[in-house]
Formats: C-alpha cells, sequence, structure tokens
C-alpha cells in the first residue's frame, strides 16, 4: 500500500492536539495518521478503516472553501473518544487539489479501488460532493454490479441536458448513470427535499427504477431507510441533507432538512451494514462555520459510522440457514412466490427477488434488504414496491 502514498500530503497533528496531549482512549491517540511517516500494514493484518481527506472543491457549486473540510473534521474527531471495541483505523492524510481537477478524480478513483480491493473501508470527507464521481469510479474494476445510496437534499442531476452537462456537484449523477461500462445496479436517493426536485428528475429515477425517500417520510423514524442504506456497497452524504440550523457550515445551506441525531443515525446504519465498503462525506465549508458546529457534527456522523462498523452482525450472506426464518407467501394473480428472510440474530429482514433468464448462472434471486412492514404488506395481498423495483432491474 505504499504505493498510495504518492497521492497523499501528511497532516499537522500539533495543529488539532490538545496542549498536554490526546488521553489515551481518545482517537487522537489511537488512529495512526501520516504526520513524518506514511502508514504501513502487514499484507495480512491491514486496518479495517482508512480516513481520506480530499482537498477539492473546484466544482462545488457555490461553496468555494470546502477544500478545508477534511482538517476542521479531523480537529474534533481525534478529540473523541473510541468506544468499547479495538479500533483499527489509519488516516493517510489528504488528497491535494491536482492541476487539473481531473487529476484528484483519478487520485481519488485509484485510492478507493486499492483500498476496497484489501478490504479496507475509506472514510473520505470532502471537498465537494462531484467528489461522489470519483468514489464510484473506484469500483469500475471490481466486476460485479453495485448499489448507491445518497443522502442529500437535492437529486443533483441535470434533468434539462442529462447527456455533455458538466460534471460538478449538481450533476456528477448524470454521469455516473451514464458511465460505461455500466456497473450501477441501483441508486437510492434519501432524504430529498420535493421542492428541490423537479418532477422529471422524480420521472426518470421512476423509470429507471430508483428509489428515491423524500426526507419528510423518514422524519423521526430513520428506521424507514436503514434497509436502503443496508443494499448500498457505496454511499454519499451530502451535509446540505441537514437543516441549516444543525448544520450552518455549507454556502447552500436550507432551512429544512435532518436533524443532527438523525444524520447519526444514518451514519451508523451504514456502518452497521455489512455491504457498505466505501462512504464520503461531502459539502462541508469551514468559511461558513464560525463556531465549528458542523465539523464537529461531521465529527460526531464519523464517530457513529466507526462506532457502528465495530458493531457489525455479519448476517450477510445468509449463512448459516440455522440463524435465519423464512417465511413464504403467495399474491393471489400473482406467479411468483415471495420469500422473506429474518436474521434471529439482529431481528433485520430481507426479501428474495428471482432472477429470470440467462440473468444469473450462479444465484436463482437477488437478496434485497427490506422491512417487517414489506412482509406484513405481502401477507395483505399487495405487491412491496421494492420488490417489484427489483424484479424489473433484473429481467
Amino acid at each position: 500500500m505504499s504505493s498510495l502514498s504518492v497521492f497523499f500530503s501528511p497532516i499537522s497533528i500539533a495543529h488539532i492536539s490538545p496542549e498536554h496531549g490526546f488521553l489515551n482512549s481518545q482517537l487522537g491517540n489511537v488512529i495512526q495518521a501520516y504526520e513524518e511517516t506514511f502508514p504501513v500494514w502487514e499484507e495480512n493484518e491491514p486496518p479495517h478503516l482508512a480516513i481520506v481527506g480530499v482537498e477539492e472543491d473546484r466544482a462545488s457549486v457555490n461553496n468555494n472553501g470546502a477544500h478545508r473540510a477534511p482538517d476542521a473534521v479531523r480537529k474534533h474527531l481525534y478529540n473523541l473518544y473510541q468506544g468499547d471495541y479495538k479500533l483499527n483505523i489509519v488516516d493517510l492524510g489528504n488528497i491535494k487539489a491536482g492541476n487539473t481537477i481531473q487529476d484528484t478524480y483519478v487520485a481519488l478513483k485509484s485510492v478507493v479501488e486499492e483500498l476496497v480491493k484489501a478490504n479496507i473501508l475509506p472514510i473520505i470527507i470532502g471537498g465537494g460532493q462531484d467528489l461522489t464521481y470519483a468514489q464510484y469510479l473506484g469500483y469500475q474494476n471490481l466486476e460485479r454490479k453495485i448499489e448507491l445510496a445518497i443522502i442529500d437534499a437535492r437529486f443533483d442531476l441535470n434533468q434539462e441536458q442529462v447527456e455533455n452537462v458538466a460534471l460538478n456537484s449538481r450533476s456528477y449523477v448524470n454521469h455516473i448513470i451514464l458511465h460505461q461500462p455500466d456497473y450501477l445496479f441501483n441508486l437510492n436517493a434519501i432524504a430529498y427535499q420535493t421542492y428541490l426536485v423537479s418532477k422529471e428528475s422524480i420521472s426518470m429515477y421512476d423509470k429507471l427504477f430508483f428509489n428515491a425517500t423524500r426526507v419528510g417520510l423518514i422524519a423521526g423514524k430513520m428506521d424507514q431507510s436503514e434497509p436502503l442504506i443496508r443494499a448500498a456497497d457505496m454511499i454519499s452524504f451530502d451535509i446540505g441533507a441537514i437543516r441549516a440550523s444543525e448544520a450552518p457550515g455549507n454556502a447552500n445551506a436550507i432551512p429544512n432538512g435532518l436533524y443532527g441525531d438523525e444524520a447519526c443515525q444514518l451514519a451508523r446504519y451504514a456502518g452497521m451494514s455489512d455491504k457498505c465498503t466505501s462512504i464520503g462525506f461531502y459539502e462541508l465549508n469551514p468559511t461558513f462555520d464560525p463556531m465549528e458546529q458542523t465539523a464537529m457534527l461531521v465529527s460526531q456522523m464519523i464517530w457513529c459510522f466507526i462506532d457502528g462498523y465495530y458493531n457489525r452482525k455479519h448476517d450477510t450472506p445468509l449463512y448459516p440457514k440455522s440463524s435465519y426464518i423464512i417465511y413464504r407467501t403467495t399474491l393471489e394473480n400473482e406467479e411468483h412466490e415471495l420469500v422473506f428472510v429474518k436474521s434471529k440474530k439482529s431481528d433485520r429482514w430481507w426479501m428474495q427477488v428471482p432472477y429470470f433468464g440467462s440473468k444469473s448462472v450462479n444465484e436463482r434471486y437477488y437478496l434485497v434488504p427490506c422491512r417487517y412492514e414489506d412482509y406484513q404488506l405481502a401477507v395483505s395481498g399487495e405487491m412491496p414496491d421494492l420488490w417489484w423495483k427489483t424484479h424489473q432491474k433484473l429481467q
């Protein structure tokens, strides 16, 4: 992994350390950070998590200054205390903005790809949310379809000009959808606000069988979004999804949105997901965060993600079968039997959506995280929307 060092610049712990240094159980005393020497590890004993700062905001719409976010977050993250688990995490430092923004994208893509291949989960601190595209490119050579979850008040989709649109923090979804080769299986948009999204964009998501969940549907009941996050291989979190009173550190902050504790809950769900292999936190701008409230919140969100990671239940895939309960139901006028699976360990639910034709040789079904309410819906005779959308993508 020493080859990754060419992409990074070291950080200064002295600027974020308390006067008398970090206490034993503070993260600053536990994280192996790139200060003078780039972190190294044995190939058979890699770290579990890696912090990756990206000092790039040239394509962040109306939010210049977001490049300073990584160090602003570290200042507070390093002062938090670790939970009741043995933490194995490195801080690789910051990816400096390249000569061109494409250089930065290539660097982040390479870093994400190498870390994911080594089973190390990158925690990316941006920077503009256009970096989500580079994060996505990191999966291109993994030779499998992936699912993406974006937590954002907007869709970041340019519906007026779908093709050949300039890549920025409001259009990167265009580039993900149109990217070739196509390895995007599904996109889950979480916490969007209807008045910030065109009806054409919503219609486009419906046609592509993507899932979009309004912030109003999950307000006060974050568990509604847990299966959507659990389904994702990679997650992108726009700090602008959090209301301005909770997270003012964003030039595009708006009055409504998630509360801080809700954002932390979503981050913990992401950490607990056995499937999640990378996460990015984007659009924090210290220029608009004089009291450092937003940087504190993001550091706590990352802490919640780490806490979730070390509380993973490891109940995916479904093995051994004795650890699960299988429920079967049929719908009137439907040829398919609906099969639901519940983990005895975590009480989490999945649906088995069958493949057809030659789409899959080795698997008979696609496993979709769901809620108990989806099972109740099927028992009452209704087809769960999540099952139907997934089935359409498997045709």
